[in-house]
């Protein structure tokens, strides 16, 4: 990028809004550490220098409540990103974390983990509905799609940071790292402005002038992009912004449909089984190549480096074209493990090609992360309405976490029930189906304003040159 390109990405104001997305996003780091600590920190709790020693089963519940967390803190999600804004949501939720992390590392008692665990996820819950929607709000409709996905490069380099530390340094150190980055986001982010969006919905009308001027630094075209805000806002305030317009009406019910396919489709493509029984899975495919603890590392980089260059492309290419060509690959790729472990449950000679699983789980963790696991994120922080964000998030958050335990017991139940092919088998097909879905049924959102996303959800033709509806 040449230096006029990088003067005209500052005036613009883009600067601010990426360096407003960055510190938004620190939780995610520390929301990252959170779902990766498990991985490092239960064989710690099973060994004889634990300064808390747990049964197998106690430390299965490390992962449960987190996820507990999540569903308890959904209704107290909806209330607080319409009700005290999406910044100050951010705060909270970043508070929690920090008290969360404080007590696991003063913990004594096994108690006061699960209590901790239980907050985390409470905690991340609202961050992971607040974050996207502050980024959403503020965005220039050219950068939006890159903003949005920062908070998953930002999760990713959580979960590689705890990969790393975890498994060779103090039980305490996670916590102190999360809670430092947590502390510079209490500190730094409370001193930017709500977004424009929220404010106009306050009838803040000076104030959300003064946060569309910062994100924006040129003043040229603030008064025409503040007018459009206020006209998308004041169309939405005359639907009703009540749980049952989910259903009632067509555009917010279309969006919860995509919504739910694409939260459902992540989990269904075993992200999470994989994450967390990634040692257990090279285990019983007779892996030799990695050693585990490396295998996680290595895992967790090859994501992020996915999730980077998704980022980069996101808003050349668009969600849909990443999202079609991550589902497929991603489904090839988990084919190619399930028919690995059918040819070695059926007693046949496996050694020869037992180098397919840890090439098949490290080819997942690029072509997934490169679209399916970062695109749905954008695209549900764009299709809701302002007016039903709040509600439509944090329900797509709901079935995101609902649909997480789902896949762990499918898979600890087809595992058992039939050996380890089966859900591996069962994955694929899920990925490869949401490839279809994704080509009839989502609509391409790049380059597009916030009001005509709604427009063409409802089903209308926008023209652009006159701004007018068809």
């Amino acid at each position: 990028m040449h230096c006029r390109d990088i003067r005209s990405f500052c005036d613009n104001g883009r600067c601010f809004q990426f360096f407003a997305a960055l510190i938004a996003n620190l939780m995610a780091i520390s929301d990252g550490m959170t779902v990766g600590w498990t991985a490092p920190m239960i064989p710690y709790f099973l060994s004889e220098d634990s300064h808390i020693r747990m049964t197998v089963i106690e430390t299965e519940w490390l992962e449960t409540y987190l996820l507990i967390g999540a569903i308890v803190g959904l209704p107290l999600t909806i209330y607080f990103v319409d009700r005290i804004g999406r910044k100050k949501s951010l705060l909270l939720s970043s508070f929690v974390l920090l008290v969360a992390w404080m007590m696991i590392a003063l913990a004594d008692k096994i108690e006061y983990i699960y209590i901790a665990r239980v907050m985390s996820g409470m905690g991340g819950d609202m961050a992971f509905v607040a974050a996207p929607m502050y980024i959403a709000e503020i965005a220039d409709q050219k950068i939006r799609g890159f903003l949005s996905s920062v908070i998953y490069l930002m999760m990713l380099i959580g979960v590689m940071t705890v990969y790393t530390v975890g498994p060779y340094l103090p039980f305490y150190v996670p916590s102190i790292i999360g809670g430092v980055l947590l502390t510079i986001e209490l500190i730094v982010f409370s001193l930017l402005p709500e977004t424009p969006y929220f404010l106009l919905f306050r009838n803040k009308i000076e104030e959300a002038e003064k946060s569309l001027i910062k994100f924006r630094s040129s003043s040229e075209s603030i008064k025409e992009e503040l007018r459009e805000i206020s006209v998308a806002v004041e169309r939405q305030k005359l639907e009703r912004g009540k749980p049952q317009d989910i259903v009632l009406v067509k555009s917010y019910r279309k969006a919860m449909l995509i919504m739910a396919v694409l939260n459902t489709a992540q989990q269904l493509s075993s992200i999470n089984v994989i994450l967390m029984n990634m040692h257990q899975i090279l285990g019983e495919a007779g892996s030799i190549y990695v050693h585990p603890p490396i295998a996680a590392i290595i895992f967790a980089g090859l994501m992020l480096v996915a999730a980077l260059s998704a980022s980069c492309t996101i808003d050349n290419f668009g969600r849909k074209k990443l999202l079609v060509t991550s589902s497929i690959l991603t489904s090839l790729s988990l084919l190619a493990l399930a028919v690995y472990f059918h040819i070695k449950e059926s007693g046949l000679e496996y050694r020869r090609i037992s180098w397919i699983p840890i090439v098949s789980v490290m080819v997942y963790a690029a072509v997934y992360k490169f679209g399916l696991g970062m695109v749905p994120i954008v695209i549900t922080a764009e299709i809701f309405a302002s007016k039903m964000k709040a509600i439509g998030m944090t329900i797509a958050d709901g079935v995101y976490v609902s649909m997480a335990i789902c896949s762990i017991q499918l898979y600890n139940i087809l595992k058992d029930n039939l050996g380890m092919h089966a859900p591996f088998y069962l994955f694929s097909l899920c990925a490869f189906l949401t490839s279809i879905f994704v080509i009839f049924f989502i609509p391409e959102t790049k380059g597009k304003s916030l009001d005509e996303i709604q427009i063409i959800l409802e089903g209308k033709r926008v023209d652009r040159s006159t701004s007018e509806v068809s």
